[in-house]
């Protein structure tokens, strides 16, 4: 039994239903949270940004002594779980690579679609991942920048609604039979995505794939806690802790108790 924590971080809140899905199916580990409210959102921001921002924050969490970490953003999975596999001691765990498997045995027809942020777009990686697992799979990805504020600000459902089939339209028209949601904002609005691709198309999202990832590498490695207990989490933020805490309970669909502060200057002495 290995009773360490698992760190969870994201640029914002959105990282908290990977959370979610982790404690549905890990009731028994600890979890640390570190929500980057202050340099959110990272999906506009340049590849070295985001990397330099993701090896700061998970060496931060490295040194608080966690067992493993899960990078829940998209865009800093992109730009730089290579790199913080390869700087840290501990395991580390994206959401890009389970929802790439999942799409590729969900899908019928292998052509697959993604929508996320425009840096994850950018990147390329999720084709890439694709294409590693089957290299006949036709990739179509969309960027879209319109759908996290309007997820965080919890604004008009219509005009929700309208922004997913304009982001949709050209999926639809490639014929996708799997759609990649490649956002952890996105399972907040998952009956919006349902209603607008319907039941002929198979939609993967990052919260419930990456759970599963995590829950694999624990027993690969052999470091879970003690299954007979009950787990505690832990809410860490660069932001002001009322904003997180007043959009996180939304996110994690649970009570948050207390939120610390963590200041930039820690974060950037961490990965010195």
């Amino acid at each position: 039994m290995d009773a360490r924590t698992i760190g969870i971080f994201d640029s914002g809140a959105g990282g908290l239903t990977v959370l979610h899905d982790c404690l549905v199916t890990l009731p028994h580990e600890d979890f640390v949270y570190l929500g980057d409210g202050a340099r959110c959102p990272y999906g506009p921001r340049s590849t070295e940004e985001v990397r330099r921002f993701a090896l700061e924050v998970a060496s931060y969490l490295e040194r608080a002594g966690v067992k493993l970490i899960v990078n829940a953003c998209n865009t800093a999975t992109a730009a730089a779980l290579p790199l913080l596999q390869e700087r840290l001691a501990v395991p580390v765990v994206g959401v890009l690579a389970p929802e790439a498997h999942a799409a590729v045995q969900a899908t019928r027809n292998r052509r697959i679609g993604v929508l996320a942020t425009e840096g994850t777009v950018r990147s390329g990686r999720y084709a890439q991942v694709i294409r590693t697992l089957d290299a006949g799979a036709a990739v179509l990805s969309v960027a879209c920048p319109k759908l996290v504020p309007m997820i965080e600000s919890g604004g008009s459902n219509d005009a929700l609604v309208a922004a997913v089939r304009e982001y949709a339209a050209p999926l639809k028209e490639a014929e996708v039979d799997t759609v990649i949601l490649g956002c952890t904002h996105y399972p907040l609005v998952r009956p919006v995505f349902e209603r607008v691709f319907g039941r002929g198309t198979t939609l993967v999202f990052s919260a419930d794939e990456t759970a599963r990832e995590v829950a694999e590498t624990l027993a690969r490695k052999g470091i879970e806690n003690d299954p007979r207990r009950d787990g505690e989490c832990t809410f860490l933020t660069t932001g002001p802790p009322d904003d997180f805490r007043s959009l996180g309970e939304r996110f994690l669909q649970l009570p948050i108790p207390s939120v610390d502060r963590v200041s930039l200057s820690e974060l950037e002495l961490e990965a010195a």
